[in-house]
């Protein structure tokens, strides 16, 4: 099985790469679209240069060789991906991989984006993309799934069991815990963005963030709103 995450930014989707690590049939990998897209972008991003030196910045080819290659001895092949990652890309691939959505309430997310894309836009967020992507797998006779970050903080054991169900292989304990540190799977930005998660051992528990919304944002939070709302619907929800 090839496992497609289509991630939103901001988001658990690291710990969730590390949840499937743990498991013994599968194998894991990190955001091998990130070269393309800082290559078309140009974002800035921690050590832009040195980033684009040593990843695959030809996006097809990292569909072709990675996405769709799995590595031998691998049951199930994670792949994290984040949904504004695939940018001028043809995304036919996308019906011969499972696909898993997650998703993040916007007004819950945009107030951490805006600290890393100071005037994001709905590409960023990418909610419309990832609706619109579901829709077309449906159309399609495909089943995706979708997870919710709040709903997987709130109950990890009961939303990845139920996940696991659903994707029709066996839950794994082990999913729930890992070791502390980084992985070899990392990508190198890993030193960059995931300093909190090198520190965990699990799934933390779930903050609201209290402060106030950001009234610049507020057009984006509704623009971004009725398709988080369409895929909250179908995401698989906490059990306590």
């Amino acid at each position: 099985m090839i496992l497609n995450l289509i991630s939103g930014p901001r988001n658990v989707s690291t710990a969730l790469m590390y949840s499937f690590a743990q498991r013994s049939d599968t194998k894991i990998v990190d955001e091998p679209l990130y070269g393309h897209y800082l290559k078309l972008t140009e974002a800035a991003q921690p050590e832009w240069q040195q980033m684009i030196d040593v990843l695959e910045n030809d996006g097809e080819k990292a569909v072709r060789e990675t996405i769709l290659s799995p590595p031998a001895g691998a049951d199930i092949w994670f792949i994290k991906n984040m949904a504004h990652h695939f940018i001028e890309l043809d995304d036919a691939w996308l019906s011969e991989v499972t696909n898993v959505f997650l998703i993040r309430d916007p007004e819950q997310m945009l107030p951490s984006l805006v600290n890393q894309i100071a005037e994001p836009i709905q590409r960023d967020v990418a909610l419309q993309a990832q609706a619109e992507w579901f829709d077309g797998l449906v159309a399609e006779g495909q089943n995706p799934l979708v997870l919710d970050s709040k709903e997987l903080l709130l109950d990890p054991d009961g939303v990845l069991r139920e996940l696991c169900e659903r994707l029709e292989i066996t839950f794994d304990d082990s999913m729930l815990h890992w070791s502390a540190g980084r992985r070899e799977e990392d990508g190198p930005w890993a030193p960059y963005w995931y300093h909190n998660l090198h520190k965990s051992t699990g799934f933390g528990p779930y903050r609201e963030k209290t402060e106030s919304f950001p009234e610049k944002l507020r057009d984006l939070l509704d623009e971004s709103r009725p398709f988080y709302d369409r895929l909250y619907e179908k995401a698989i929800k906490a059990k306590t």
